[in-house]
């Protein structure tokens, strides 16, 4: 059975005959099994042999046709006894500000002010509540000439690294460049002829300005959707590399991706394909995503797959809603997927016709209260008394439901029972404690 890595395109095109199956490796060019398995039988078998030193990693992989497809590659921790992802893409690194994108740096979190951008004092404002909800990189639309004076508003009132985003007129860039702007989204080949790209590329050169190329479905060149017929992920990834060579034509290589679908699988299919032809950063984000609830499960679906798969070095989650509540979305996302670390893991059970309390107004109380609590705790609300610490087991703090009452529990073991309506108040208490 042979191995292939990089070919893709026939699986993506009929997934209905490949299946989905576990192979055991010393390393990545050395099969132990070519048997196949199921996650958690492959995680018992890796246990038992990784205690005789004879394997420690694995590939998840479709098997189309008899070649194999990988799709996500795993290690084994002994320590936890289970399967790990494997490392983040390796992709260059770039420095935004005071910060950096790709490398070994953290996965960051973006939003974009969207106050008008005539409203300097309404833009400081929102610029201040999204620094303080956890955004780490803001972007500004900048549409013309008096709108770059908000970027000296910005700087001047927040510390985060500031982004203008600029279409057509390179003349923005530039004078986006000389009022201090951490980094320019713009897509060269929509700018003119080659003079005005090199312009703006030695414009942010001198200033040490990475440029981000920004790509969606809407965006892609007559000539490259005629090619495709659509605006594919083999469109979106073509365009892209596209701008990002005319930059390279000019030895710029700070360089930031992204490309864009408020298609889910259009989206994760290109980035993939980018991960592989390209060691430049990526920007994930699911545009056009909707209002806040499909939103975020849009999101959570292609930002998580990708994040999964060890693609992605700074996210944006799009939502028609308050700016801030795209951070708090992106924050539960990494938190979610174990990427990012500090702040509340909130574990509830559903409820059922054991639940004797009102569970679900409790639970919302709870982390509302936790929501810019910054401890590396887990807490959980569960509705049964008998189960609930048990089910709950790894939680730090957590409350469970009796009637009328409850029980405040830490790590599985019960502390004390306490009426119904002192529960958010004795949980609280016991999370400032940790």
């Amino acid at each position: 059975m042979k191995k292939q890595t990089h070919k893709k395109q026939d699986l993506l095109t009929n997934r209905t005959n490949s299946r989905l199956c576990f192979y055991a490796f010393s390393s990545l060019d050395s099969v132990l099994s070519v048997c196949e398995y199921s996650e958690h039988t492959l995680g018992e078998k890796l246990a038992k042999k990784n205690r005789e030193n004879l394997v420690n990693q694995a590939l998840m992989c479709y098997n189309y046709n008899n070649i194999l497809y990988p799709v996500k590659a795993y290690w084994f921790d002994e320590t936890k006894g289970r399967l790990l992802l494997m490392e983040r893409r390796k992709s260059r690194k770039v420095k935004v500000g005071n910060l950096y994108i790709g490398g070994d740096a953290p996965i960051t979190i973006q939003s974009m002010l969207n106050t008008p951008s005539t409203d300097i004092e309404g833009s400081v404002a929102q610029a201040k509540a999204l620094e303080a909800a956890g955004c780490e990189i803001i972007r500004a639309a900048v549409p013309d000439m008096p709108a770059v004076r908000l970027i000296a508003a910005l700087k001047e009132a927040v510390s985060v690294p500031i982004v203008a985003d600029i279409h057509f007129d390179y003349k923005l860039a530039l004078e986006s460049a000389a009022a201090g702007v951490d980094k320019i989204r713009i897509n060269p080949g929509n700018i003119g002829d080659e003079s005005r790209v090199k312009a703006v590329v030695e414009a942010c050169r001198q200033r040490n300005i990475p440029i981000r190329v920004g790509v969606n479905s809407g965006s892609v060149e007559k000539s490259i959707l005629a090619k495709y017929g659509a605006p594919t992920a083999e469109a979106l990834v073509e365009s892209a590399l596209y701008h990002v060579s005319l930059l390279e034509k000019f030895d710029f290589y700070d360089t930031v991706i992204s490309m864009k679908s408020s298609t889910v699988q259009t989206m994760v299919e290109s980035y993939r394909l980018a991960a592989e032809r390209c060691d430049y950063p990526l920007h994930l984000g699911v545009t056009e995503a909707g209002t806040e609830r499909m939103g975020l499960i849009k999101s959570a679906a292609g930002l998580g797959s990708l994040l999964m798969d060890g693609i992605g070095d700074t996210v944006r989650v799009s939502l028609t809603a308050d700016p801030v509540r795209e951070v708090y979305a992106a924050k539960d996302i990494l938190r979610g997927l174990d990427i990012r670390k500090g702040g509340i893991q909130f574990v509830s059970c559903p409820t059922c016709g054991r639940t004797r309390i009102n569970l679900i107004q409790l639970a919302e109380d709870v982390q509302e209260a936790l929501k810019d609590v910054n401890k590396d705790i887990k807490v959980a609300v569960m509705g049964c008394v008998v189960n609930g610490p048990g089910e709950a087991r790894e939680a730090d703090i957590g409350v469970a439901g009796g009637v009328g009452c409850g029980l405040i529990f830490k790590k599985g073991e019960v502390l004390r029972k306490v009426p119904e309506e002192e529960l958010l108040t004795e949980l609280l208490k016991e999370i400032e404690k940790l």
